[in-house]
């Protein structure tokens, strides 16, 4: 046989397989999974950094009365642990709630990807080492790319505020229905 007669099928053939991968391939397919047991580990410290470094940015800070402060919340996008590090590439939303009459006050926030290093200490817990997010304007479609890979889109989705909701009416002893308004 030929290769004017294999040629065609085989390229027939293999223009079928591309084509029922492409399809059946699903949205979020560059997506790896996440080990929960570490991400249960990492996020509560990574939060805790993104609260500590929201402190003094918002405006509900300057008006006292409001007793403003910051909640944070990550979503893993990846997470990849060599040896006594752990690299989180993660979506995060941050934002300023305060208290007035009874109305729990948004003040300020913030939404962006990063990526975040961590460092097993000695006692098994962990701590920030460091932490990148994207600039601001120009270059954050290409950094969220390059950091990102195919996950890129997914970096882009925002993040629900209605677990910092939540949370905040909690801290504030509000009820679970009450109203939020602008400070």
């Amino acid at each position: 046989m030929s290769v004017r007669i294999w040629g065609p099928g085989v390229g027939a053939a293999m223009v079928l397989v591309v084509t029922g991968a492409w399809v059946m391939w699903p949205a979020d397919a560059g997506a790896r999974p996440v080990d929960a047991r570490l991400w249960g580990a990492v996020r509560p410290v990574i939060e805790a950094r993104l609260v500590a470094e929201s402190r003094g940015s918002g405006y509900g800070e300057a008006v006292p009365e409001y007793e403003a402060r910051w909640f944070c919340r990550a979503e893993a996008l990846e997470l990849q642990e060599r040896g006594d590090r752990v690299q989180a590439g993660v979506n995060t939303l941050c934002m300023e709630y305060g208290v007035h009459d009874g109305t729990l006050m948004e003040c300020s926030g913030a939404r962006f990807p990063q990526v975040v290093v961590l460092k097993r200490d000695a006692d098994g817990g962990y701590r920030v080492v460091s932490r990148e997010e994207p600039p601001d304007g120009e270059g954050y479609g290409e950094w969220t790319r390059s950091h990102f890979g195919v996950l890129a889109s997914a970096a882009e989705d925002p993040v629900s505020s209605h677990a910092l909701e939540t949370a905040a009416r909690a801290h504030f002893g509000l009820p679970a229905d009450a109203a939020v308004g602008d400070c």
